[in-house]
């Protein structure tokens, strides 16, 4: 290791950013990840210059949003999303795609690639941001929350097939080839994830839960080397082989100890935000253009742009093919602004871009500065939103939400 002070500074700044929510979330709840990243930003080279890359440390922050990006995939409750209000998301989502490309070209002046950078970016969504929020004000289970889901899970699930299409240097028609028997192999795994796991499975599973051996703990590790291994064998983007395994990871715990599935999921989450998801934001905070953004004018112009456009792109589709039990128009307004919440795929799909040079740093900074805002700004809105239509007057925005979640 190259700069083990970088290491030590990174992990002592993911323990002063819940620090810092829980000290302001009595006044407002802050995303935790925004602590993370705004810190990131200080101790990186355009503040104080404390931090410094070396391959530990990229390795660890890819680490970390291959675990973001698993934990994402095992929130998807396939029973809740299914059916007409899947249908009405990819709907949404599709809309919002044409809709972001579109502007994205007139942003761009028809520079193709600079483009779908741009345009698959406006049209994610942040469900690992989003689920935490419903969970704590206990929206999560109702109906309002199954529809957020399914319009999330959307969110996530298209920019990275997007992603996987447009972005790995073949032809659409040989990336669409390729695609397709990933997902005849995905396919064939969900088949065997589906499957009864034999009674070996689960008492294996209860007799080492609370010992060294974690044999829990070790197979979904397993499921997630093995498909980020199988998404890099067919030359795709890693992130889609680390949702599919979150996918993979739900059924087959699910089917096979239902009853302890809750509790190796913690520890796993343990090891995602404990460790390595806050590593992947802090990284990213160090890497922030912060020069970009306020050099020239142009940048700093494109923040209120694209935070404009995340509600107009993603926000505006999602309220008008809301399902149609969604009655209220607030309802409908706050599933807009929570399908408009966005930051992780906005980082992974700016880096890409960056490291391909066909958009500008700062542009990227401003993609990304902009995701951190919505986080920020599109949920407490919401709440409000719902509030008034709930007739509390917005007390329904949790206020333990900066205690216990890692997004909020």
């Amino acid at each position: 290791m190259e700069h083990p002070g970088t290491l030590v500074l990174i992990m002592a700044l993911a323990v002063l950013a819940p620090l810092l929510g829980y000290a302001t979330g009595r006044w407002l709840p802050v995303p935790v990840v925004i602590f993370e990243i705004v810190l990131g930003v200080l101790a990186g080279p355009d503040v104080l210059g404390w931090a410094h890359h070396d391959r530990v440390i990229d390795t660890l922050a890819d680490l970390g949003l291959s675990m973001l990006i698993f934990l994402a995939g095992y929130e998807i409750r396939f029973a809740e999303v299914r059916g007409p209000t899947l249908r009405r998301a990819g709907g949404a989502w599709f809309l919002s795609f044409a809709a972001g490309l579109g502007v994205a070209l007139l942003l761009s002046g028809a520079d193709l690639a600079k483009s779908l950078v741009i345009g698959t970016a406006l049209t994610s969504t942040a469900l690992g941001a989003v689920l935490p929020i419903l969970r704590d004000s206990g929206r999560l289970e109702g109906r309002f929350g199954s529809v957020v889901m399914a319009f999330g899970s959307v969110g996530e699930f298209g920019p990275i097939i997007a992603m996987a299409l447009l972005f790995s240097g073949r032809s659409p028609g040989a990336a669409g080839a390729v695609l397709a028997v990933f997902a005849v192999v995905t396919a064939g795994a969900v088949f065997w994830a589906m499957r009864p796991r034999p009674p070996w499975f689960a008492r294996l599973i209860a007799v080492t839960l609370h010992s060294s051996g974690q044999f829990a703990v070790r197979f979904v590790m397993l499921m997630l080397a093995g498909m980020l291994g199988l998404a890099h064998v067919f030359g795709l983007d890693t992130l889609l082989g680390a949702f599919a395994a979150g996918m993979l990871t739900r059924l087959v715990l699910q089917g096979a100890v239902p009853e302890r599935s809750g509790e190796i999921l913690g520890r796993i989450e343990a090891i995602g935000f404990g460790f390595l998801v806050p590593f992947f934001y802090i990284v990213t905070g160090i890497d922030f253009d912060l020069a970009a953004l306020l050099d020239g004018g142009r940048p700093l112009l494109l923040l209120p742009v694209f935070l404009l456009l995340f509600l107009l792109v993603r926000g505006v589709p999602a309220y008008l093919l809301a399902p149609r039990d969604l009655t209220g128009r607030a309802s409908r307004s706050a599933l807009g602004l929570f399908a408009s919440t966005c930051l992780p795929l906005v980082v992974a799909i700016t880096a890409i871009g960056l490291d391909e040079k066909v958009i500008g740093a700062g542009e990227a900074a401003a993609l990304v500065a902009a995701a951190m805002v919505s986080v920020l700004v599109f949920p407490l809105l919401a709440f409000r939103l719902l509030g008034r239509e709930e007739g509390d007057g917005g007390r329904a925005v949790p206020g333990r939400a900066a205690e216990t979640g890692e997004a909020w």
